[in-house]
Formats: C-alpha cells, structure tokens, sequence
C-alpha cells in the first residue's frame, strides 16, 4: 500500500499523522500556510491515551526535557491572595496541571523535528482547490504547481479553510460565547513556578503561567455577547481588551500593558466543532479540523495523536481507504464525544459575573482542593482523556 498522501496543516495532528503514515509504508507530504513552523501558543498537557501515543513514537523522554516545570495551580484574589491551590498531583495527577506540561509550539517542533528527515514538508502555501475524481485528489495550491495524490487528509484546525472545501455543508461550529485571548509577557519577580488564575466580575479571568523560556504565558479568557471580535484586526482586538478589563485588579494593569509589545498575540472565539462525517471519498478529516472539542475539554492534544495515530493505523491495516476511513471514525468517534461533552455552563460557572460569584467560586475551588474531597472531585473534574482502547498496529 504505497500511498501517495497530502497532509494540509504543520501543527500538532499534522506531523503525527506524517510519522505513523511514513511508518506504516506510506508517502506523506505536509503543507502548511505559515512561512515556517508555528512556534507559539500556550501550555498543553500530555494526558491519558495522548500520552501513550508519544511513548509509542519514540519521544516520551524528549517530552519530558520540553515541560515548564509548572507546579500546580492557584486561584487567587484582586491582593494576590491564594484561595485555592491544585498542586501538579492534584486529582490523581489529571487535574488542571499535569507532570507532562508542554507549550505548544515546543510539542510542534518536537514532532516537526523528529519527522523532517523523512517527510516532505512544503511552508508558506495553501491547498485552494481540491477535486476528487475517484482515483485520486488533484489538489491546486496558492503558490506551487498543481499535484495529484491517492488520499488528503486536512488536520489544520477549527476553523480550517481547506475544510470548507469538502464539508461546508455539515460542519457546524458551536459556540460558548467565549473569547480569549493568548500572549507571552517579561516575566517578573511575582511569577513563580505556579499558574495563578484571577477572576473580576463581569466574567473576566486573567491567568498567568510559566513556561520554560524565561518569559510568562498570559491568558484573558472572557464571556462576552458581541459576535465577531475575532475578526478585528489586531490593533483593535487589543484596544477592545484594554477598555474591557479597565478597573481588573491583580496583575491585569501589567498584562495589558505588555499585551502589545508581544510576539506572539493571539485571539480566538473558543468554538466546538461537530461534523457529521469524517470522510468524503478520498477525503479526510483529523483532529481540530475533525472534532474540536475546545480548550474547554483539556483534551484537544490528546485528540489530534490519538486521531492521527488510528487513521494512519487503519489506512495500514485496510488495502481499501473506504475501509480504513469507516474503520477510523468507528474507534475514534466514542472517544472524540466523550471529550466534546462540555457543558454550555462551565465556562460560566469558571467566570462568575459578580464579587459575591466570585467568592463562592474561590470558596468551593478551596473545598474541592482538600485531600479528602479531591479524590471524590477527581471523577467529576478530570477529561475522559483514557476512555479509549488505543489498538496495537503491525508495522513493516
């Protein structure tokens, strides 16, 4: 079975679909529209099967080498007082922090790196027209020459372009009404090794983490009515941000004072994806572009190693892609809903609306973090991120 594969998207799903295809015989080419690897984003976590998958590749110990050493999570109040502490073996060590916290763009080069001597990777272009003709995928790029491969497969997010080319007419984006915004800050003396979370009313939540790098991870996180504001451009995102958390207290005068200065901002509506099928023909979909199940779930890595490590498996164990693609979105598609069954209320109940909202928040947080109470906490708080039986392929 000596495929001929395109892989639309260089993020985390992507180069993993790429090392399992290469390892199970196939060809993959990855395409990716930034002009290099995307080395930005925040803190993701390893977990569950997600974790077993980057045993299986090779890197469990380089992963280790990449962690920001975060030792746990505290809620605190407008004065920096801690409220709650979830320490990194919180809730049966899957609780907010893990021992494998990652940055994003650390696990991204990571699996760039580790693929590039035997992947073909192609940045600075985009898939603009895809045609399947029964026998193959002639596929038409923005800037390169036009090719034709045996099977695509778009793994380049939620609100992937590539997507709507194939499945415009059954991709439905759920909305929570969220929005956040990302951006690496100077660290400063007040960060320590803990992610401290703050919430002012009118459900606005500020998080600061560390990371490995010297620098510190700054999240806004707010529930907002006005549809749109990741459409703005920059400038205005970031003006918005600073009229909205005018009168935040803690450390929110500092965040928006370094938020422009930054290299990395990044803003999004925080959506979930539900599409009804997985392929079309010679078509398919992994990952955010797939299943998006929203930073919500604390299950978005897990879902794209998990999904690239069973279609790759399934397209080696079936001479035929229907076979493989159908046989893919069996085994994924219960653990794929597991992890997308977040409540409309959660980002509500984590962003209180008023000061008295807020010290019930901090209250129960504090309760939940007792010994005694976390045990029970954890079946309720942690993702479903094993509730999968990840197979075992044959390999050549």
């Amino acid at each position: 079975m000596s495929r001929n594969i395109l892989i639309s998207g260089a993020g985390i799903a992507g180069p993993a679909l790429a090392y399992w295809l290469n390892r199970h015989g196939m060809t993959a080419t990855v395409i990716e529209r930034a002009p290099e690897p995307r080395l930005g984003g925040q803190t993701v976590d390893l977990r569950g099967a997600g974790r077993t998958v980057i045993e299986r590749m090779g890197l469990g110990q380089a992963a280790r080498d990449r962690v920001t050493h975060e030792e746990g999570l505290r809620f605190v109040d407008g004065r920096d007082r801690i409220r709650a502490s979830f320490g990194a073996g919180a809730l049966d060590g899957d609780g907010f922090v893990t021992e494998l916290e990652l940055l994003r763009g650390e696990l991204a080069d990571l699996l760039h790196r580790h693929t590039r001597d035997d992947i073909d990777y192609v940045f600075g272009d985009e898939v603009t027209g895809l045609v399947d003709t029964g026998d193959g995928v002639d596929v038409t790029f923005r800037n390169g020459v036009d090719r034709r491969f045996d099977l695509v497969v778009l793994a380049d997010g939620l609100r992937s372009r590539t997507r709507d080319l194939v499945f415009a007419d059954i991709a439905r984006i759920r909305s929570f009404g969220l929005y956040t915004a990302y951006f690496t800050i100077p660290r400063a003396e007040s960060d320590g090794r803990w992610a401290r979370w703050y919430n002012a009313p009118g459900r606005r939540v500020v998080i600061l983490r560390p990371d490995n790098q010297g620098t510190t991870r700054a999240t806004l996180s707010f529930l907002y009515p006005r549809t749109g504001l990741d459409r703005l451009q920059v400038p205005a995102q970031q003006d918005f941000l600073r009229r909205h958390y005018d009168g935040a207290r803690w450390e929110t005068p500092r965040v928006l004072d370094a938020m422009s200065d930054s290299p990395d901002f990044y803003f999004e509506s925080v959506g979930q994806l539900r599409l009804e099928h997985w392929s079309r023909g010679r078509i398919a979909a992994v990952g955010d572009a797939a299943y998006c199940a929203s930073p919500l779930s604390g299950m978005g890595t897990s879902l794209a190693l998990v999904g690239a490590y069973v279609l790759a498996g399934e397209l080696g164990r079936h001479p035929d892609h229907r076979d493989a693609f159908r046989s893919y979105e069996t085994i994924m598609r219960p653990y794929a809903g597991q992890a997308q069954n977040v409540s409309w209320f959660a980002p509500r109940l984590a962003s209180p609306k008023t000061r008295i909202g807020i010290r019930l928040l901090n209250t129960i947080a504090g309760l939940a973090a007792k010994p005694a109470i976390s045990r029970v906490t954890s079946r309720f708080a942690t993702p479903p991120a094993d509730a999968i039986d990840l197979p075992v392929y044959p390999q050549p």
